[in-house]
């Protein structure tokens, strides 16, 4: 009898089994992202993560994004009924659910989005988590995006011009800057602005650098006015579903939050922080006018002072000493990096 055949049947079921076998070991980590495509956290974050993932688990673990899933603001329910795995998403979009990151949105901290996204996990982790904004959601990182500009359609060379001027906001520190600036403030999602500065809708909007690229802002607001440092920092933060990481062997769910934490808030930061110093370059080769000077910075100083006290005070009710924390952060910050 030629065994041959046998042989070589054998080794294809051999190799099916562990092709199957591979396969039902692999775990899909659902992403729900809003941001285009093309934007750093979409080209840069999420895949930067999903490689340290895999290579963390082995292969065993790996993300995939989905798009198109809503609101940026519905993104924490969504991971939190498990809709799908993992997501981030803005502070500002939720309003009074997240008060304690504005810390890091604060003007005058005067640095990049990697070291205040340092600082910040660092902030959260020792006074923070205790108040536990993040219930119902593990948290994997928080950061920041880069400085904050105004973008807006029509040239503007001082603070004061923007008083009456509809400005889309984002939230969080942005809300209370809108009401020093004066401004008619139009609360949307960053996907939403492109339209909204084509249709006149609004007259600008306060978002950093990079999206002059990444939303092709040039197009439709080709005037920026650069308040030196920035006008703030936007605070995010990346969370997954507890009963996902539940559901996975120890070894693995161990080896995701080992890629995760202050490493990946410096990752998330530092992906804003190319993508800002891309958009300038970008912004400036086709011909976007921005304007900056000394004065503006001595202008803006005095429309945001005490806007760390209306802060701490704004969040005495979490039980968190806040003075201290914002303190800490800054030493952390200005520190990062040297």
């Amino acid at each position: 009898m030629n065994k041959a055949p046998l042989i070589k049947i054998t080794a294809a079921l051999g190799f099916c089994v562990a092709l199957s076998a591979s396969a039902v070991a692999e775990t899909v980590l659902r992403v729900a992202t809003w941001l285009p495509p093309g934007h750093a956290m979409n080209a840069e974050m999420w895949p930067t993560w999903g490689k340290w993932i895999e290579e963390a688990t082995e292969g065993r673990v790996k993300i995939k994004l989905e798009y198109g899933m809503g609101h940026p603001k519905s993104m924490f329910d969504l991971v939190e009924d498990g809709v799908v795995d993992a997501s981030f998403s803005y502070h500002g979009y939720v309003p009074g659910r997240f008060k304690l990151p504005q810390i890091a949105e604060q003007p005058g901290l005067g640095v990049n989005a990697e070291a205040a996204s340092v600082a910040l996990w660092r902030v959260q982790e020792k006074y923070f988590n205790k108040a536990d904004e993040f219930e119902g959601l593990t948290l994997a990182a928080i950061f920041t995006h880069g400085p904050g500009y105004v973008h807006t359609i029509k040239p503007i060379s001082t603070l004061a011009e923007l008083k009456g001027k509809k400005i889309r906001i984002g939230g969080g520190i942005q809300s209370d800057l809108g009401k020093r600036l004066a401004i008619t403030p139009i609360a949307a999602p960053g996907s939403k602005v492109y339209e909204m500065l084509q249709q006149g809708v609004i007259d600008g909007v306060f978002m950093p650098m990079g999206e002059q690229q990444s939303l092709r802002l040039y197009e439709v607001a080709p005037n920026v006015l650069a308040v030196p440092g920035g006008m703030y920092l936007g605070s995010f933060s990346i969370f997954i579903n507890p009963d996902f990481l539940a559901n996975l062997p120890k070894k693995d769910r161990d080896a995701i939050m080992s890629v995760s934490g202050e490493k990946l808030s410096a990752m998330a930061g530092s992906a804003w922080d190319n993508a800002d110093a891309k958009g300038l370059t970008f912004a400036k080769s086709k011909g976007v006018k921005v304007i900056s000077s000394q004065q503006l910075g001595e202008e803006f100083k005095q429309i945001s002072k005490g806007l760390d006290e209306e802060w701490i005070e704004s969040v005495k009710s979490k039980g968190v000493d806040a003075e201290a924390a914002l303190k800490e952060l800054r030493e952390i910050a200005r520190s990062h990096g040297k």
